[in-house]
């Protein structure tokens, strides 16, 4: 064993104290440039919470790390990380030095010495597939009860991932029951998910794709953001239900990008195709392919292509013994939200039904498909009594684009089929918006509460609109 001389222990120590006030400064200075002046406390030191407590730490903030694990606890009050990820071993370092971040077993102590709670415990899968909220359950009741002792304001933000109604149905009256106080009032809940990737995450953290808080008061929802000014990307302020499904629909989206173009790729494989060539291609595309469009939920696709097209790529892949299970359930989908619709109809129990757009999409008269052709002879066959506004359809049937089609294929339809909307208004007990043109806006605007709208394609100003008695949408 070697033993350093006096003058390298000397030496070290100064080298300390230096890194000390190194770290200190560019604490200190992080802290001026953000405006942070908080003290957190981080429930959970795990992957997520490791990474938030130090990435907080750094950020300027004042954070307490908590966890029953005492082998965690004692790695960090050592200045070492628990978890193996790029840049948190020295993060955890220097924070832990400049007296930034420290760790404890207690929870009261820790509830009683922050400002805001962020719990990051584990929510692992069920036996059946479900959620499990044991961890959730019992760290809101430990946190509940030491809420109970504390005067003041405190926030408690949730950012474990957890399915929509969770915080609202269980967490908060385990806090509520545990503190005798009430969410909103005498403390703030807050769900804040994370948007990290293992490998990546001190990176996602100092730069997230965006931030996201639900929020049961304007208060906490403040405070809690301010943990993350000057970071980039979008904020969004929503109730805490949107705040938890977020989560959900990004992993669950990434999931299906990577399945399709697995997908893909075998399928091009079975051909002798190189699957990169044709994914670079099919990646330049951003103004359909990758990008907001065909994400807005509405209702099902039709027309001449999509249907057509899927079909001709499964029945491919079937003639190649090759099982491409999203791809052959695309169509099964899109006839589901189909169904949905007129199951909504029949619940609502009245038979005299206006339909607004016939044709597949708008600004169109191609019925090829289309799904609101579908919609309206399903009604027809359940005995509904139907009526047609479509400008556009009706024109082209005395013009002959689409006579030929509207006679030999569809005659019912097209005796119901009109170019005057009042006619359709007339007649109408609920009125099925299938086209956003301000013919059909404007009607549907002018309508009486005693008339029910199933909106199809979100009109201008639904957000406002769905306030309104017997408006309905699908999948909005």
């Amino acid at each position: 064993m070697i033993t350093p001389t006096s003058h390298q222990t000397h030496w070290y120590k100064a080298n300390q104290r230096f890194q000390r006030c190194v770290v200190g400064c560019r604490v200190n200075e992080q802290n001026r440039r953000t405006g942070l002046d908080l003290t957190v406390s981080v429930f959970g030191l795990g992957y997520v919470g490791c990474v938030s407590a130090a990435c907080l730490a750094a950020r300027g903030n004042t954070v307490i790390g908590v966890d029953v694990n005492a082998q965690k606890t004692e790695f960090i009050r050592q200045g070492k990380t628990p978890v193996v990820e790029e840049r948190i071993g020295e993060l955890i370092a220097e924070v832990v030095a400049a007296g930034r971040l420290t760790v404890t077993e207690e929870v009261a102590k820790a509830v009683l010495a922050s400002d805001i709670s962020i719990i990051c415990v584990g929510t692992p899968s069920a036996p059946g597939g479900g959620l499990s909220t044991s961890y959730l359950e019992r760290v809101s009741a430990q946190i509940g009860a030491a809420l109970a002792g504390k005067a003041g304001w405190h926030v408690i933000a949730y950012r474990s991932t957890m399915v929509p109604g969770t915080c609202e149905n269980i967490l908060i009256p385990i806090l509520e029951k545990a503190s005798g106080k009430q969410a909103g009032i005498d403390f703030g809940v807050c769900v804040n998910p994370e948007f990290l990737r293992e490998g990546s995450s001190v990176r996602d953290f100092e730069n997230p794709p965006k931030t996201v808080v639900g929020e049961t008061d304007e208060r906490s929802g403040a405070a809690l953001l301010s943990l993350y000014d000057g970071l980039p990307g979008p904020r969004f302020r929503v109730p805490l239900a949107v705040a938890e499904m977020t989560k959900y629909v990004d992993n669950s989206f990434h999931a299906l990008k990577v399945t399709f173009g697995n997908e893909i790729g075998a399928l091009c494989a079975e051909l002798g195709l190189d699957s990169h060539a044709v994914m670079d291609i099919f990646l330049a595309d951003t103004k359909l392919n990758i990008s907001p469009a065909y994400l807005r939920p509405g209702f099902a696709f039709g027309g001449s292509c999509l249907p057509k097209d899927v079909r001709a790529l499964n029945h491919t892949a079937r003639q190649h013994d090759l099982e491409l299970p999203v791809l052959s359930n695309v169509l099964a989908s899109n006839e589901a939200q189909l169904r949905r619709a007129v199951d909504l109809v029949i619940a609502l129990g009245r038979r005299r039904i206006g339909i607004f757009g016939l044709s597949f999409k708008a600004g169109t008269d191609d019925l090829r498909e289309s799904p609101m052709v579908e919609f309206a002879e399903r009604l027809l066959g359940k005995g509904y009594d139907v009526r047609i506004y479509d400008a556009n359809v009706a024109l082209s049937r005395l013009m002959g684009a689409n006579r030929a089609f509207i006679e030999e294929r569809l005659p019912h339809i097209g005796e119901l089929l009109t170019d005057d909307i009042d006619t359709v208004l007339a007649h109408g007990e609920i009125f099925i918006a299938g086209t956003a043109e301000p013919a059909v806006v404007a009607a549907v605007d002018g309508l009486g509460p005693d008339r029910t709208v199933i909106d199809l394609v979100r009109l201008p100003g639904a957000e406002q609109r769905r306030t309104r008695p017997g408006y309905l949408g699908i999948g909005w």
